[in-house]
């Protein structure tokens, strides 16, 4: 039996194709899918292009994120004809992921997909909602509520920003956006922003301990805009930290945390335990609204995917870009 896969190779010359594959061919797994959907973030552009060296093993098939039916099983934890979801884990990286037909998978990095959430909704969410949910759950368990204040998210019109402004708009809270499109500002009230800031006001060097503007933060931009965030965080507030868009860099000072009391959490999203993934994803199938997500998403088949990873790269898809298989 053969099956489709985008293919990264290096031999010698950087390439990826479409191609045909066996399935003696797949990678070593005790789970065997028949993906349905997958999705086109980021870092499986620039797996595709080459414009960053992602992918560490060769030959290798891209895709962080995929749903599926399990079609054979060697673990106790899924059955043939489970519908599974996988985010992360080093696959798309070093690992065969999501944008083929068929994948196989080690079971500590699945979780069975929740009822209420179609695959195509699933892979709308991917690694961007998953990560602003995580993100939340941070805020949340640092004791943050609604009636704390105001919550701020940097990159707001990104992926991981745009679901994060959205839940936590659904979950009461009152969300300040930063963002350095001034075309998109009506976008972010639509996903229920109060406020909207220019990123500028972030972004370069500030002094240590600043006006008091939140109480809490979700930060996916690092650098300097983190360093300002922290210095800006009200007393016993905290900020979470999934990204580093502006740089990994952090020079500030330890002030916003031995004066007022603020707390720096780390949310990682690939190395995720599975209660914490089942967890998120849990608060997803809740809080999620389809139609929403039917409006932000575009469907491309893997035909597609090898030139929609340069429209990535280039800044020009708008929303998220589900793979349908």
């Amino acid at each position: 039996m053969t099956y489709k896969a985008i293919v990264i190779d290096k031999n010698p010359d950087y390439t990826a194709t479409l191609t045909n594959l066996t399935e003696d061919q797949l990678p070593e797994g005790d789970v065997k899918i028949d993906v349905i959907a997958s999705t086109m973030n980021y870092k499986d552009a620039l797996a595709i292009t080459n414009k960053n060296p992602v992918v560490r093993t060769f030959p290798l098939t891209p895709g962080i994120d995929l749903v599926g039916k399990v079609t054979e099983s060697q673990s106790t934890r899924f059955k043939v004809g489970d519908t599974v979801v996988l985010n992360g884990f080093g696959v798309g990286e070093v690992h065969s992921g999501g944008l083929a037909e068929k994948a196989s998978l080690k079971s500590d990095w699945l979780i069975h997909l929740p009822k209420s959430i179609s695959p195509v909704d699933a892979m709308t969410i991917g690694t961007a909602g998953y990560t602003a949910m995580l993100s939340i759950i941070a805020l949340e368990k640092h004791g943050l509520t609604p009636e704390s204040g105001k919550i701020l998210v940097t990159g707001a019109t990104g992926g991981v920003g745009s679901f994060a402004v959205s839940l936590l708009t659904k979950l009461g809270y009152e969300v300040i956006a930063a963002t350095g499109k001034a075309s998109e500002h009506e976008y972010l009230y639509q996903l229920g922003a109060k406020e909207v800031i220019d990123r500028h006001e972030l972004s370069e060097k500030g002094k240590p301990l600043q006006k008091m503007r939140w109480v809490g933060a979700i930060d996916s931009v690092g650098s300097n805009t983190l360093v300002n965030v922290l210095a800006s965080t009200e007393y016993g507030g905290c900020v979470a930290a999934c990204g580093l868009a502006q740089g990994f860099d952090l020079d500030g000072t330890v002030m916003p945390f031995i004066l007022r009391n603020v707390t720096l959490r780390g949310v990682d999203s690939v190395m995720r335990p599975l209660p914490d993934r089942i967890e998120a994803w849990s608060r997803l199938a809740e809080l999620i609204d389809p139609a929403t997500l039917a409006n932000i998403r575009t469907e491309i088949t893997l035909d597609e995917v090898i030139e929609s990873a340069n429209k990535i790269i280039n800044g020009e898809i708008k929303g998220r870009l589900v793979v349908k298989i």
